[in-house]
C-alpha cells in the first residue's frame, strides 16, 4: 500500500511522468547539457533546452533519445534517476513500480536497454508498454472488449499506429518520422527557398505557431529571424502557412503511409468496427492543426484527437500497472 505506481512515456522530445493518484507530475525536455571537459551533467531538461545553441564548446548539448530509442545509454540512465529522485526521494523504504513506454517495431535488444535504465533508475524490476496500447489506455478506450480500437501515437521521433482488441496489439507499424522530423523540414524548407538558417527551437515556434498539415482558407503569417545564408549576417523574413504545410508534406506522407498499412493488415471484422469508431490520435504532433483532416482525407476514416493527447502515453503506462498481468498474457512477446 505505500509503494508508487509510476507510468513514464520516455520520449525523444520530452519525458512526463505519472503516478496513481497524483496524475501527471512532470513534464520536461529530454535535454542534457554536459561539460565536455569532465562529462559532468550541467542541467537537464527545460534549464538544458533553454541553452540549446547558446552556449560554448565546452558544454554539449545532448538528446539521449533517437527515433525512440536510447542513443546515450548513460545520459539516458543519469536522466531517469535525477527525476525519480525529484518525485519520490533518493532515500525511500518501498521502491516504485514503474512501466515505462516503448515504440512499437523496436529490437529486443534497443527493448532491453530501456529496461535496463528504469530498472537502475528505479531499483527494482520495471515492466514496458508498447506506445500505442499504452496510449489507447490513456485515451479511454475499451481495450479489454472484442471490437476494434486503432490509435495512432504521434510524438517526437516515431510514429506508431495499432489496431487493439482484447488487451492485445492484432496489426501495427511504426516510422521513424513525427515532430522533430517536422523541424527539420522546416529549417531545410527555409534554407533552400530562402537562404535563410534558422534553429531547431525556431523551427518548432513556427509549428506550433503557425503550422498545418493542409493549406488552410486564411492563412496566417509569421516574423522569422535567422542567419543569412549567402552574407552570413542576421536578418528577417515573413513565412506563410502554406508555405509550412509544403515543407511538412513529405514527413506526413510518411505518417499516412503508416496508418494505411496498418489498415491494410486489420482483419475485415475489427475494420468495420473502426469505420464505425474511427481512428484516434495521441501523442504531440497530434495537436498539429488540421492532421485530423488530412489524415480522415488520406485513409478515408474519420480520425479524430484524443483529450491531451500529450498525456495520454504517460497515463496509460501507469494505469497498465493495474492490468499487467491481463495484458501479458495478450502479448506476452511483446513485454
Amino acid at each position: 500500500m505505500f509503494e508508487k505506481k509510476i507510468g513514464v512515456d520516455l520520449g525523444t522530445s520530452s519525458i512526463l511522468i505519472y503516478i496513481k493518484g497524483r496524475g501527471i507530475v512532470l513534464q520536461e525536455p529530454s535535454v542534457v547539457a554536459i561539460s565536455q571537459n569532465d562529462e559532468r551533467i550541467v542541467a537537464i531538461g527545460q534549464e538544458a533546452l533553454a541553452m540549446l545553441g547558446r552556449v560554448p564548446e565546452a558544454i554539449e548539448i545532448s538528446r539521449p533519445l533517437r527515433n525512440g530509442v536510447i542513443a546515450d545509454y548513460y545520459v539516458t540512465e543519469r536522466m531517469l534517476i535525477f527525476y525519480l529522485e525529484r518525485l519520490v526521494g533518493r532515500f525511500r523504504l518501498f521502491q516504485p513500480e514503474v512501466m515505462i513506454s516503448t515504440p512499437v517495431g523496436i529490437t529486443s535488444v534497443e527493448r532491453r536497454a530501456v529496461e535496463d535504465a528504469a530498472r537502475k533508475a528505479a531499483r527494482r524490476e520495471t515492466h514496458t508498454i508498447p506506445e500505442p496500447l499504452a496510449a489507447a489506455i490513456g485515451a479511454g478506450l475499451p481495450i479489454d472488449t472484442p471490437t476494434g480500437n486503432m490509435v495512432v501515437d504521434m510524438g517526437g521521433g516515431t510514429s506508431g499506429a495499432a489496431v487493439i482488441s482484447m488487451n492485445g496489439i492484432v496489426a501495427s507499424d511504426s516510422v521513424r518520422v513525427a515532430g522533430i522530423t517536422l523541424d527539420e523540414s522546416i529549417i531545410n524548407y527555409i534554407r533552400r527557398k530562402h537562404n535563410l538558417i534558422i534553429g531547431e527551437q525556431t523551427a518548432e515556434e513556427i509549428k506550433i505557431k503557425i503550422g498545418s498539415a493542409i493549406p488552410m482558407d486564411e492563412p496566417m503569417e509569421m516574423e522569422v529571424k535567422g542567419r543569412d545564408q549567402v552574407a552570413g549576417l542576421p536578418r528577417n523574413i515573413t513565412i506563410t502557412s502554406d508555405e509550412v504545410a509544403e515543407a511538412m508534406s513529405e514527413p506526413l506522407t510518411a505518417i499516412s503511409g503508416v496508418v494505411k498499412s496498418v489498415l491494410e493488415k486489420t482483419p475485415p471484422e475489427l475494420a468495420s468496427d473502426i469505420i464505425d469508431r474511427g481512428i484516434i490520435m495521441t501523442g504531440g504532433t497530434a495537436l498539429l492543426r488540421n492532421l485530423d483532416v488530412m489524415l480522415t482525407e488520406q485513409v478515408d476514416v474519420p480520425c479524430y484527437v484524443a483529450d491531451n493527447p500529450i498525456a495520454c502515453v504517460a497515463l496509460g503506462a501507469g494505469m497498465g500497472l493495474e492490468i499487467r498481468e491481463m495484458l501479458e498474457r495478450a502479448a506476452s512477446p511483446v513485454f
